[in-house]
């Protein structure tokens, strides 16, 4: 019944405002949120013989910039013509739209000394609201309070068949409370928490005077420890409860099958510790080395116990190599069944790399530099980070820690150096030469699949870093572009982070949002974005209009597919704006 009032509700408010602004169109694309004054400012109009836009005023109606079409071409993924409007010179700040006579209005946008301040807080506040077994009440999640989710359940989770040791032989219960629910559903897992915790911790390590004084209104908001930290240190404290005693990492804490849409706190089954594998073991290795770096100006009791978890969970991967994930196999095996999220990945040598970079910075011993063998590696096996690819991590840490690192290593740093300003070059020169969205991504058609939005916001990620070695302002403007792609410049004209743009995501597949009684979804999501494969049209039969690789997208919460949300999307999400908010803007 709830879920019909809420689709009658959008449904309502959509024929208000499409009376209201007959005049906005899809046909125009454009970052729904806002630019700097100072920075690029691109419009896309598609499948028009228009010649020329203008910029309206919203407030005055009085042309603030006028200027010709260019010409672009077919952008191949989504089959549509596209003429640029170039307004990047236009400064004053103010809330405006595009406008192209024949063709209509764009959805409005502000210029702004802090254009991505409120995106950016809020993807990273989207993390507070997946905190598990703690109330959220209405002074820091506003309308979205809700009771804490999953307090008995792990406070007493059970050892599965499959980590039974010994010492905890099977339906052993332990603590393994804190943590993120790790996306539209209600579990934790180590291998996505791992990609997910090092890029915010990473954004904390590129910009601490930033982040030293970003609040988030989050209950720790009053103590000596910045913000992005605290949320961060809610998930550590979690991981480290997921470490057994011989050093090995349970791959997930989980029910047996996914829950329905409900509330957190009425999600009550039983929930196990399954399996210890290599990857979860090495992604924990790399996490705790990190937060023993990053945290030990503030807790270094704490830290010191990160990098003693870190050390001896190398030490237990390096025995145990080849302990790999396969969920079916281990259904025949153990019980009771397990069929929730996998993160299967059946080759390591990436964890393996990137949590031996990390040990050496946190360590300074060149023995876990030779484990990571960079100087073999360096030419290939390093692309845009994934939760199943991630030594390109290792890459980044590198660079920001290398005015830490020995002298004996310089010659290595210059290796990792010219390969990250490659792998951005490739992409930046894509998005300026070639791309008839502008944009980055698409630089080669597997960006479209499962969670492209996060690959956007990752080659953005990329960009900065390769900006902040280089100063060159061609990767900074190629960040922004993808900014721009997940805020309305795209295929479709959504705006995909919740709660923001014209056009907005009404209903993700978020199980706490589905729960509720509010008719907005949480804000500061990002969902999965465009994915050809469609690997849910059984369950949202009759909803796909296209397989076009970056229109493929649908807003319903069937689509677990498209429109689901994860801590590993919003990470990049957060990085990307707040990165660039700590560039460009001004506080």
């Amino acid at each position: 019944m709830k879920t019909w009032f809420k689709l009658l509700c959008t449904a309502f408010i959509a024929v208000i405002y499409n009376t209201a602004g007959a005049q906005i169109t899809d046909a125009i694309r454009v970052n729904q949120v806002g630019f700097y004054p100072n920075a690029p400012k691109i419009a896309i109009v598609t499948d028009s013989n228009a010649k020329e836009f203008s910029i309206i005023n919203v407030s005055s109606k009085q042309v603030a910039f006028t200027g010709t079409l260019q010409k672009m071409g077919v952008w191949e993924y989504s089959n549509e013509y596209s003429g640029k409007a170039d307004f990047s010179k236009l400064s004053q700040e103010g809330t405006y739209y595009v406008e192209v006579k024949g063709v209509g209005q764009s959805h409005p946008f502000t210029i702004s000394n802090q254009a991505n301040l409120a995106v950016g807080k809020a993807s990273l506040r989207f993390f507070y609201y997946q905190r598990a077994c703690i109330d959220l009440p209405e002074m820091y999640a506003g309308k979205w309070a809700r009771k804490a989710g999953h307090v008995q359940q792990d406070g007493n989770a059970v050892i599965h068949s499959s980590a039974a040791t010994t010492e905890r032989p099977e339906g052993t219960k332990f603590y393994s409370g804190k943590g993120w629910y790790d996306a539209g559903d209600y579990n934790k897992y180590i291998v996505n928490s791992g990609i997910s915790t090092y890029t915010l911790m990473s954004l904390y390590e590129g910009y601490p005077k930033f982040f030293d004084t970003l609040k988030l209104n989050i209950p720790e908001s009053n103590n000596a420890i910045p913000d992005v930290l605290d949320e961060v240190w809610w998930n550590l404290r979690w991981m480290l409860t997921m470490q057994d005693k011989d050093g090995g990492v349970y791959h997930k804490l989980t029910n047996t099958n996914f829950d329905g849409s409900i509330a957190p706190d009425k999600a009550t089954n039983t929930r196990y510790a399954i399996m210890k594998t290599t990857a979860a073991t090495l992604d924990f290795s790399a996490v705790m080395a990190v937060a023993h770096r990053v945290y030990r100006k503030f807790d270094k009791k704490f830290a010191d116990s990160c990098l003693k978890a870190s050390i001896s969970a190398y030490a237990w991967a390096i025995k145990n190599n080849k302990v790999i994930y396969n969920q079916g196999g281990m259904n025949q095996k153990f019980n009771p069944d397990i069929n929730t999220g996998a993160y299967d990945d059946a080759n390591v040598g990436d964890e393996f790399q990137w949590a031996a970079i990390e040990l050496f910075i946190a360590t300074g011993k060149l023995r876990y530099m030779d484990d990571a063998n960079i100087e073999f590696t360096i030419r290939n096996n390093f692309d845009t980070p994934t939760w199943a690819a991630v030594n390109t991590l290792g890459l980044y840490s590198l660079v920001q820690n290398r005015d830490f690192l020995p002298e004996e290593f310089a010659p290595t740093m210059e290796l990792v150096k010219d390969k990250l300003v490659t792998m951005a070059g490739k992409m930046q020169k894509y998005q300026a030469n070639k791309s008839e969205f502008g944009i980055v991504m698409g630089e080669r058609s597997g960006n479209f699949n499962w969670g492209s939005n996060s690959t956007a916001a990752n080659q953005g990620m990329m960009m900065m870093m390769a900006y902040r070695l280089t100063g060159e302002s061609d990767f900074l403007n190629a960040a922004i572009s993808n900014l721009d792609y997940l805020l309305g410049r795209n295929g479709t004209g959504f705006c995909y982070v919740t709660g923001f743009g014209g056009k907005q995501v009404m209903n993700p597949h978020h199980r706490p949002s589905e729960s509720d009684e509010n008719l907005y979804p949480v804000p500061g999501m990002l969902c999965g974005g465009p994915n050809p494969g469609q690997e849910d049209a059984r369950d949202c039969a009759g909803k796909y209009t296209t397989n076009l690789p970056a229109k493929s997208y649908i807003d319903v919460q069937c689509s677990y597919a498209t429109n689901e949300v994860a801590i590993n999307w919003n990470a990049p999400l957060a990085y990307l704006a707040l990165a660039i908010e700590a560039t460009k803007g001004k506080r």
